[in-house]
Parts: structure tokens; sequence; C-alpha cells
């Protein structure tokens, strides 16, 4: 059984805008799903209605097995939420802070638990201060450090370094192996796809409510792993010679550029190759890139753009 199971989720406001439009969604136990989604996508809402803060207007969210409406509290229990918006009582300690999250879900006093989440994110030196005197930085680790007092089994990480310090995106992350190690459920939205693609077990795509694709990383490199072929010359062209009309190539900053499928059985590189020789063009280097999971991400978006 999946740790979160989302099956035809709508969520529609006032005025008839819907966020949500139809998700289905399977997400297991210890996995790192990565969220993927312009702003306005949807991501937020789904989030918020996993974790009760939204209700849907149809559809059914389950988490371990427990409803999110009908058994709230139990699925509730269950979660851990970073959320994108810093609110913490300014005047409080970080280390109450981080105490009454814990306590506000029925957990008993667990003092070595609270120490070594403060020290993983390294708040343990501002324990005592107060949290209006900390940088925005170390606020958003305090937020990491509540989500995680009650030892979730399933954590949401919506932006969680959207904004903050190379260093505190070093921690996040280094946390964030130790809880999959420890089989904790985790779905982060970003917009650094550089850290999805590094962490991430799977990846989701989210745009206009819908889900647009969902997949195994390395999988999804695979199948949509596009690689361009960067021809450098002798003498830099403006335009694409007649004699290469019909390979699809374009030209960029005087190089001959050409996409191809590398998974192919047939990539047409060699036959490109004979037939820049044959057109008299000297090559200076040839190069080849892969496509990115950033490329993937625009393109996937960019399509449906164009089907509505």
């Amino acid at each position: 059984m999946a740790m979160v199971e989302i099956d035809g989720v709508r969520k529609r406001y006032e005025g008839g805008f819907e966020a949500l439009r139809g998700v289905d969604l399977a997400i297991e136990e210890g996995e790192i799903l990565a969220l993927l989604g312009p702003n306005g996508a949807g991501k937020t809402t789904l989030i918020s209605a996993i974790c009760g803060i939204t209700l849907p207007t149809e559809g059914t969210i389950r988490v371990g097995g427990n409803d999110v409406v009908a058994d709230y509290r139990a699925a509730r229990d269950l979660v851990g939420l970073v959320p994108q918006e810093v609110n913490l009582e300014p005047f409080e300690k970080v280390i109450n802070t981080v105490r009454f999250s814990r306590g506000l879900f029925g957990k008993p006093k667990n003092e070595a638990l609270i120490e070594d989440v403060l020290r993983k994110l390294s708040l343990w030196d501002k324990r005592d201060n107060a949290i209006r005197e900390l940088s925005g930085g170390m606020k958003r680790r305090v937020l990491i450090a509540k989500a995680l007092a009650h030892e979730p089994r399933v954590l949401f990480l919506d932006e969680p370094t959207a904004g903050v310090d190379v260093e505190l995106r070093r921690d996040m992350w280094e946390v964030v192996a130790d809880l999959k190690r420890q089989g904790v459920t985790i779905i982060l939205t970003t917009h650094y796809i550089e850290e999805a693609e590094a962490i991430a077990d799977r990846v989701g795509v989210i745009n206009k409510g819908q889900i647009l694709l969902v997949e195994e990383k390395a999988a999804l490199m695979r199948r949509m792993g596009e690689k361009e072929l960067r021809i450098e010359l002798g003498t830099p062209l403006d335009a694409v010679p007649e004699a290469l009309e019909g390979f699809g190539l374009e030209v960029s900053g005087g190089d001959l550029v050409y996409r191809y499928d590398s998974h192919a059985e047939r990539t047409g590189i060699g036959r490109l190759m004979a037939a820049v020789a044959g057109a008299g063009l000297v090559v200076r280097d040839v190069a080849t890139v892969q496509k990115s999971l950033e490329d993937i991400f625009v393109g996937l978006v960019a399509r449906q753009e164009d089907a509505a």
C-alpha cells in the first residue's frame, strides 16, 4: 500500500476557479518525490489538501491508509510540513518553539530527540535565542525542526530552500538523506530543479492543477533523453547551408546544432558528418550535451500551454 494515495482530487473555489483538476497520485513509503511546477501550478494547494489545511471539493486522500477528512487526526499525526511562509512567535525561544510543536501532537517529552534535531540543523547553539534574534535562514531551520519534532512518517517540504543560504541547503539535504534511510516519505516542491535532479527518486510535473507526468528520475532522463550535437566549424555560419537543409539543423553562435534521440537505433550522426564534409565545411570540434531535467520540465509545460 502506498503511504500517500490521491484519487480524483479536485479543488474548486467560489467563482469557479479550479486549483486542482482531477489529481491521481500514489507515493510510496520511503521515497523522495520532487513535485515541479511553475508558480500557480497547484503545488501548494495539493500539499495543503494532503495535510488537511484545505478540503478537497472532490476525490479522496489517504495518508498511511487514513482518510484526511474522515480520519483527520490519524492522518495528520503522520505528517510534517515545512511551509513556504515563515510564521513563528518572535519572542519565544527556539527550543521551546520546537518542544511546543511536539506537544501539539500529544507526543511525550523527548529532550534527546529535540537536541538531535536542533544539532542536525545547526540550531543547538541558538536554542535559547528568541526567534526574533535569528536571521531569515535560521528561522527557516526552525520551521524544519518544528516539522520534525513529532517524528512524522511523511514530510512535506514546500519550497524549503527558496532564498536561503547554501549552507542551509547542504544541511537540509543531509537531514533529508538521513530521514530517507529511516523510511520517511518525503515530498519536495522546488524551483531549484538541480536539487530535484540530485536527490529525488521520482519526479512529478504539475501545471494548471493537473499532473502531467510522474516517473522515476532515471527512467525519465532516459526516455526523454534528447541529446544535442554541436559542431564547431573553422568558419562560423550565419545560416544552414542548402546542402544540409534536410537534417533539421540550427545555427547557434556560428555553430551547427543537431538534436537527436540518443536511444534511437539510428541517430543520423554518421550521415550528417559525411554531409558536412561533402559540403566542404571544416570541423574544428564536436560536442554533445544531454538534455537536463529543466529542459524536460519546460518542454512538458510548454506542450500543455500549446494544447490549451
